[in-house]
Formats: C-alpha cells, structure tokens, sequence
C-alpha cells in the first residue's frame, strides 16, 4: 500500500494507524496524528484503518521557546 507520511511516499503493508505508528518506530511516544487533515486522537489510532493513498501526518509536541 502506498501512503504519504508527513509528506514522504512510503510502501508499507499496514492495517492501522496505531500498527503504523510502532512500524515506523513512534510506539508508545507522545504525538499527534492525522489522516487525510482529519486529526485523529490517540484513543482512536487501534481502530482507525489505513487505506491506500492516504497522507499521514505524524507530530511530536516541540520543547522550548
């Protein structure tokens, strides 16, 4: 399946949010998500399914100021 991650083509045969996010390496990391601009909570990420073509974006909060 191919998938856009924070705007990077990326070929990974995945099921859902939550199995992408440990796939590329996130696990159990505080960030923020979003599918297609649709924001997507962390309580949503093990039912959420990926589909082909979809354009993730995977957010860490930023320290400092």
């Amino acid at each position: 399946m191919k998938l856009q991650i924070n705007g990077e083509p990326v070929d990974i045969q995945i099921g859902t949010l939550a199995d992408l996010l440990e796939a590329r390496g996130f696990g159990e990391a505080k960030v923020a998500t979003a599918v297609n601009g649709q924001f997507v909570p962390a309580s949503a990420r093990a039912d959420f399914a990926i589909s082909d073509g979809d354009r993730i974006e995977v957010l860490a909060p930023m320290q400092g100021g």
